[in-house]
């Protein structure tokens, strides 16, 4: 397992919520050498990675099961978005009748019902992947001072799941995302998506947290499984 670590400054600059998210789709995509036409994004939220992609593809499908999300995607007629749930196993039964030269998915599969199962879809697909999970190293500090636990898998967990499915590479970055101050921190959980607890707070226990924590960053783990280049 390759752990690397990256620790970015002052968050709320950046105006917007997906810091850490648009890092990971960065990542993700110097994992791709083939400049694929055809493209599958499980989870793929309002088109981040759509708009990371800079190499002429012939088509690509999103899907996502926030329908707010996908109207933010750019328009085209080489686009098609799915607004339906990755959890179904229809959705991977009809894709099974199309033929994609890549599978991404950035952000997204910590959410999936049975992670092992959908590890089975997307194998099922017989394409390259480029896939990043958010683990329970995420808001670790967090989860520790609050004394809530993770609903997220552990990266062992995960690289044990991957293993079984896939002939792919397998390594954990680390971030450390630093704000000006606590709010911000608990701004940026509240607004980012990326939570991943099993206890939502009340206002008192909040109040607690948000004195006792004795950072001033945000910890996050995500775990990529990449097909190796070819």
């Amino acid at each position: 397992m390759n752990i690397s670590s990256e620790f970015s400054k002052h968050a709320l600059e950046y105006g917007s919520y997906n810091i850490i998210q648009n890092i990971v789709i960065e990542k993700l995509l110097l994992h791709v050498e083939s400049k694929p036409k055809k493209i599958l994004d499980i989870g793929c939220g309002s088109g981040a990675l759509l708009s990371a992609i800079d190499w002429d593809y012939e088509f690509f499908c999103g899907v996502d099961f926030a329908k707010g999300m996908l109207e933010l995607h750019p328009k085209s007629p080489k686009i098609e978005l799915l607004y339906t749930d990755f959890n179904k196993d229809e959705l991977f039964d009809n894709m099974l009748t199309c033929s994609f030269d890549f599978v991404f998915s950035a952000s997204a599969l910590q959410w999936a019902d049975d992670l092992e199962r959908i590890f089975s879809k997307i194998k099922g697909l017989k394409a390259p992947i480029a896939l990043a999970i958010f683990t329970a190293g995420t808001f670790k500090s967090i989860n520790e001072t609050a004394s809530i636990s993770s609903i997220l898998k552990s990266a062992n967990e995960i690289k044990e799941l991957q293993e079984k499915y896939f002939d792919a590479n397998f390594e954990v970055q680390n971030y450390k995302l630093e704000f000006e101050s606590t709010r911000d921190i608990f701004k940026y959980i509240k607004k980012s998506g990326v939570s991943g607890s099993r206890k939502v707070l009340n206002y008192k226990e909040s109040k607690k947290l948000l004195r006792d924590y004795p950072l001033n960053y945000l910890e996050f783990e995500v775990a990529f499984i990449y097909t190796s280049k070819r």
